[in-house]
């Protein structure tokens, strides 16, 4: 296993000890007030723990090699993780908003609440702490599974702060109606986030192509290293977890002998590797005759 598998792996791991560790915090919390809103913090936290498990598994399927059965790669396992989560989180969605709605029918006062608040509070600095780490693995190393995880958890942190301040609120004032409606508030929050999710992992699965910024960037990297070929065209790309897949094809002079367009393909797969991460690329070498005029006019007399 590479250094950076190796890396991820832990990283995976480790989120699964720190989602037990922050449920924990939070059911505690929970079961000291009795507050709904705390209640639905708590199950939110829950989610957090089957994403870290659907990461962990994700990433070390992802790293297995090519082989006959999937000659390009495992990449993808990491999108059938988040959409795992994304299904995990609307299922959070629904079953906060029942608990909401229970609130809301027979709201109680909250019991031994500055306690409950510094548990939860203490979780939530945990919980901050560890996105920070999860959202930097997933764009370092352009993991999807562990980005997921990360927008999740900073999702969590977001509402966990919004509650903590709102049952501060009704205990001042002795508002308890504000308890279930702060839950109703989780409930729609964690919603959006899962639907976010289950949208951006679909794109992968359905091989969305690159972003417009990234898509600037290889063409750029083709322009400056395909000195000698006439034109490239047809440029496809495509996503699969950590992997961009990149092909095209590329006019070179009807003379050209087979090794000098072979050093201009290495030049260009040097470049594209250098650009973009994880990069995979592949290269259909024509004669000018089948020059569509389209895509990228290259210079085949440059030095």
């Amino acid at each position: 296993m590479s250094t950076n598998a190796q890396t991820l792996t832990r990283i995976a791991k480790a989120s699964i000890g720190v989602g037990l560790a922050v449920f924990a915090l939070k059911a505690t919390a929970w079961w000291l007030t009795g507050s709904v809103a705390l209640f639905s913090d708590a199950l939110e936290s829950t989610v957090n723990v089957v994403t870290a498990v659907a990461a962990y598994a994700a990433v070390r399927i992802s790293f297995r090699p090519p082989d006959d059965a999937r000659p390009y790669g495992y990449h993808k396992a990491e999108y059938l993780s988040a959409v795992l989560v994304g299904s995990m989180v609307l299922l959070a969605a629904a079953s906060i908003a029942r608990a909401a709605w229970e609130g809301f029918m027979a709201p109680a006062p909250i019991q031994q609440g500055g306690l409950g608040l510094a548990v939860n509070g203490a979780a939530t600095v945990l919980n901050a702490g560890w996105c920070a780490v999860l959202l930097w693995a997933g764009r370092t190393y352009h993991s999807p599974a562990l980005a997921a995880d990360g927008h999740h958890v900073l999702t969590d942190v977001a509402s966990s702060v919004g509650v903590l301040a709102g049952v501060g609120l009704a205990m001042g004032v002795g508002w308890w109606w504000l308890d279930p409606a702060l839950a109703a508030c989780v409930a729609i929050g964690v919603l959006v986030a899962g639907w976010k999710l289950m949208k951006e992992s679909v794109g992968g699965l359905m091989d969305t192509a690159v972003p417009p910024a990234t898509r600037a960037v290889i063409d750029t990297a083709i322009r400056t290293h395909a000195k000698g070929a006439i034109e490239a065209h047809d440029i496809r790309t495509r996503h699969a977890g950590r992997a961009t897949f990149i092909e095209f094809h590329l006019i070179v002079s009807s003379t050209m002998s087979v090794a000098e367009a072979h050093t201009i393909c290495d030049d260009i797969e040097h470049a594209l590797h250098a650009a973009i991460p994880y990069s995979r690329v592949t290269i259909h070498i024509e004669p000018e005759h089948k020059a569509k005029h389209t895509g990228l006019q290259l210079s085949p007399n440059a030095p």
